[in-house]
């Protein structure tokens, strides 16, 4: 195992001596950290000088990624190897933003045309909405689009789609998008109560298309148009189907068997993981707010950070240093918390985001060949916008009792584009004010009561250790193509961290199980047959709802 290494045992001992070294100990030793430990590529800015590291621990940081063969890794996963060895496929959602030249031969197949006919059959659905053109079974023009999925199918198309609201196309036919993803009903009922279904159309986006929190919402959908619809002249179950349904999966067959129209199916593949999945068809969403020209700019700027994370040396690789800071925290540092702290309201969910794509990939304990890990892995992934979070748990985060690394993300320009000019200069002065408190939050994590200039006695309540962790995240702006090579930048952070973990970030058998064990339990509670076999504790839960049931 990796922490039988020579060069994880280096670490191990170099460790000891920095855990009892403080940052403001670093920069004082250390006058210029921040052109030490910063590096730029595709828009972004990273700086990792708060990190509790040294030149020392880099490079041995360096030589563990070498160890573990992380440049022959990147290679493999960006060739096509089959990196997702307990399914025994590629995981190649980086060819889902190569250019339409390119060339990716993965198993005797060029696999860039597929991916480049979905493109732009999305385009030719976009461009439909847009012009006003795509008309619901009673001939009215569709204003409304509701995505129905969960996980990969859902956080990642709301995610972006609030990022880049901004980038809303001018002088078009307006599509509003809605998302509901809860197996409960409620945020589909919430939307079926304000929608009119004659201007109404449901994307339907499952990878198995088997999901049965999206198939429950897709026939609760179904029931409402038709129920709605099925009175009209000159309407049938057929055409409320055709001109209110499209579908997104890998499983065409199950598309057809559901009604869903062929030429109204986004098709995309088996080596694309649903939280890896936001660059294909399953990003239909985010087109129909955009535009395709966005979406273009988007899938651009993830393949900027592509090309980045393929050739840039290690030593200047932003994905790979980002996943080394997180491995010393985790493993050397004991640092077991990871909070996600954006400051720019658009980029609302993406901690959300974040939570999904570190903690399905890489929340496993055991690795590749079947051994139970004896170190940590993923740690526990949370967050918010910053400002909102500055009067919540930043309290924990200065004062608590245990560390917690924390990464904080911003553009350095907003609010150019405002064409009124004293508008426009009240709002960059509200920016410059959240830029203000990003950087100060993160320099007080870092000094403690060392950031405060009075130097007056101070009571223990009023006392701030100082000493965690933070990177620091710059977009020049928030654009489509920052956007995408921000998400990029992330997704090769969690597989390098994998392969030094040992471990597949491409599987979610956990995520599987439970889907299996909510079925069984179903049964059970439709049935009224079975619950013997059942513990003592779901026993009487079951009960309880059953019991609910006959005085309803």
């Amino acid at each position: 195992m990796i922490d039988q290494s020579s060069a994880w045992q280096a670490l191990e001992t170099h460790a000891s001596d920095m855990r009892a070294t403080h940052l403001r100990d670093l920069f004082v030793s250390e006058p210029s950290r921040h052109s030490t430990y910063t590096r730029q590529a595709a828009g972004l800015t990273l700086d990792l000088s708060k990190q509790r590291w040294s030149r020392v621990t880099l490079e041995r940081l360096l030589g563990l990624a070498r160890e573990v063969k992380v440049p022959e890794a990147i290679a493999g996963l960006l060739a096509g190897e089959r990196v997702n060895r307990s399914e025994d496929r590629p995981a190649l959602h980086t060819a889902l933003r190569l250019p339409a030249d390119a060339t990716l031969v993965v198993e005797g197949e060029d696999v860039v045309p597929a991916v480049h006919r979905t493109l732009d059959h999305m385009a030719t659905m976009v461009e439909r909405f847009h012009a006003g053109q795509w008309r619901g079974a009673t001939g009215k023009a569709i204003r409304h689009v509701v995505n129905l999925g969960v996980g990969g199918s859902d956080l990642g198309p709301l995610m972006v789609t609030h990022a880049l609201s901004d980038y809303r196309p001018q002088k078009v036919h307006e599509i509003e998008v809605h998302f509901a993803s809860t197996m409960d009903g409620s945020q589909l009922a919430d939307c079926l109560a304000r929608l009119n279904p004659e201007t109404t159309l449901f994307v339907l986006s499952s990878k198995s298309f088997t999901t049965i929190d999206t198939l429950s919402n897709a026939r609760t959908a179904r029931d409402w148009l038709m129920a709605r619809l099925g009175d009209e002249e000159g309407v049938d179950d057929a055409l409320v189907m055709r001109q209110h349904f499209i579908g997104v999966s890998a499983s065409p067959e199950k598309m057809n068997e559901w009604g869903i129209a062929p030429d109204h199916q986004l098709e995309f593949w088996e080596w694309v993981g649903g939280r890896y999945s936001l660059w294909g068809g399953i990003g239909l969403p985010i087109a129909l707010v955009v535009g395709m020209d966005n979406f273009r700019e988007l899938l651009a700027g993830a393949h900027a950070m592509d090309s980045h994370f393929q050739t840039a040396p290690l030593e200047d690789n932003l994905p790979v240093l980002l996943a080394l800071a997180g491995i010393w925290n985790v493993n050397f540092l004991d640092i077991r918390a990871h909070s996600i702290l954006p400051y720019d309201g658009r980029l609302e969910y993406f901690a959300a985001y974040l939570e999904q794509l570190e903690m399905e990939s890489n929340g496993k304990s055991v690795t590749h060949d079947g051994r139970e890990v004896g170190y940590s892995t993923c740690p526990v992934l949370w967050g918010q916008l910053g400002p909102n979070a500055q009067h919540a748990f930043y309290q924990l985060l200065h004062q608590g009792t245990q560390s917690v690394e924390c990464d904080f993300i911003a553009p350095l320009r907003r609010y150019d584009e405002v064409a009124n000019e004293a508008t426009r200069e009240h709002l960059k002065g509200q920016h410059r004010l959240t830029l203000a408190n990003c950087f100060a939050q993160s320099r007080v994590l870092m000094l403690g009561d060392d950031a405060i200039k009075d130097d007056g006695p101070r009571p223990g309540h009023k006392r701030y250790r100082g000493n965690q962790p933070s990177s620091t995240l710059l977009l020049d702006r928030l654009t489509p193509a920052t956007l995408g090579a921000l998400i990029a930048l992330y997704e090769h952070k969690v597989f390098v961290q994998a392969t030094i973990w040992e471990i597949n970030p491409f599987d979610q058998w956990g995520v599987e199980l439970g889907k299996q064990i909510a079925g069984e339990t179903q049964r059970i509670l439709d049935s009224h047959q079975g619950i013997e076999t059942m513990d003592d504790s779901t026993r009487a839960l079951i009960e309880a709802a059953w019991a609910a049931e006959r005085e309803a």
